[in-house]
């Protein structure tokens, strides 16, 4: 298992969670699993932090370097370049 890291600061939660969920088809097609991990920031809760469990790496990279990904930030009003990284559990 795989986890894509993703941290950026968004215009709105309210409109960046109504995105996301509406865009879980196109996350499950690319190969992600049913695990998701949201957290905001409490001092600056436009800041959001996104970890999504994947199949495995080189389909997580592909969603990441996606063009539907990339118009998916658009709409969800996400601010800047977002940081991404890919993890593993281990332990």
């Amino acid at each position: 298992m795989i986890y894509l890291y993703i941290r950026h600061t968004v215009v709105s939660y309210a409109r960046w969670k109504e995105v996301f969920d509406n865009h879980l088809a196109a996350r499950q097609a690319g190969g992600a699993t049913q695990e998701v991990l949201l957290l905001r920031n409490v001092g600056t809760p436009q800041e959001i932090v996104v970890i999504l469990g994947w199949c495995d790496l080189a389909q997580a990279q592909l969603f990441a370097q996606s063009v539907s990904w990339q118009m998916m930030l658009q709409e969800m009003g996400v601010r800047g370049v977002p940081e991404v990284g890919f993890w593993e559990k281990v332990g």
